[in-house]
């Protein structure tokens, strides 16, 4: 049964640049909608246009600073009471998704209580892409489709043409994604080994498997500060690797990231633009592809009530 009711495109402030390229990829004009801003600090989203009996698809992103989330968690809501008939929150990047338990004592699970909010404030169904932890979609009591960046990242990886190709995980908690592109692929596979210091300090680290001779790219879901990849960059290129390229689904790229990869042996670091790159001139190694056209493509399925495993490529 087809749908009746309307579907309407909306964003964040955080997430425009990628949202219009979704709603033109679609087909659609991106809805308008403002922000009141408060001389305290204190924001009021509001839609300028009629949503009453429509879908409405809500694209933002929930990277820092938390504004981005709550602003979505606010349209949500705005969008419930405007009568919307559903409200899905397409979120290419899901913040707070590395905190998916608890690691130490006395600390909290923020995915979860992420997953907690969205469904509070009146969430229908949630889209996202690449989570830190596929498991965090049983925090969820909405459908959830998890998209992966691999629909993307596979068709580059082939038109690079690369010999002599393997495929490296940055640490152990990669392998499994790692292991999926090199099945993919028909690669070998690498895994770096490290131990940490501390949040975002990397100590020791050791690359395990046939390195000398390889074209290697490292497969990650996200990076951050760039210590892990950089470094184990440099390792594999001390082990005699012809290259070594990074490609991750989200540019998180905090503190010294650009200044790090700039200056490491990597040749290239790939992202999806689910998170927009900081400052006017990032490193000329950073190349961004776009998660657009699959977003829209899922979109317009999911709407159509149409199945979307054609989509998946399960890491």
């Amino acid at each position: 049964m087809l749908p009746t009711n309307k579907i309407q495109f909306f964003c964040g402030r955080a997430s425009r640049y990628l949202a219009e390229k979704i709603a033109a990829s679609f087909g659609i004009e991106l809805g308008q909608c403002s922000v009141l801003d408060f001389s305290d600090g204190e924001f009021q989203p509001s839609f300028d246009e009629s949503v009453r009996g429509s879908t409405v698809f809500i694209i933002q992103s929930t990277f820092p600073p938390t504004e981005n989330l709550f602003e979505l968690l606010l349209m949500i809501d705005a969008a419930k009471r405007a009568s919307a008939y559903k409200v899905v929150a397409v979120i290419p990047y899901f913040g707070w998704a590395r905190q998916d338990r608890k690691d130490r004592s006395r600390v909290s699970i923020g995915a979860k209580l992420v997953a907690n909010l969205l469904s509070a404030a009146g969430v229908d169904r949630v889209m996202t892409m690449d989570l830190h932890a596929d498991q965090i979609q049983g925090f969820f009591d909405v459908p959830v489709d998890l998209l992966y960046a691999s629909r993307i990242f596979v068709p580059y990886i082939r038109s690079l043409n690369l010999e002599d190709l393997s495929i490296a995980a940055p640490d152990m908690g990669g392998a499994k994604r790692a292991n999926t592109y090199a099945k993919i692929l028909s690669a070998p596979m690498i895994i770096c080994h490290k131990n940490r210091e501390k949040a975002n300090v990397v100590g020791e680290l050791t690359a395990i498997g046939d390195v000398e001779g390889r074209n290697i790219i490292i497969l990650d879901d996200m990076i951050d500060t760039a210590g892990t990849i950089t470094k184990a960059a440099d390792v594999l290129m001390e082990k005699g690797a012809k290259s070594v390229r990074a490609i991750a689904t989200h540019a998180v790229l905090s503190g010294p990231a650009y200044e790090r990869i700039e200056k490491s042996a990597l040749t290239e670091a790939v992202f999806t633009d689910s998170i927009p790159c900081k400052g006017d001139k990032p490193s000329s190694k950073i190349k961004i592809l776009s998660s657009a056209e699959m977003m829209a493509d899922v979109i317009n399925k999911v709407y159509q009530c149409q199945s979307i495993s054609s989509h998946f490529i399960t890491i």
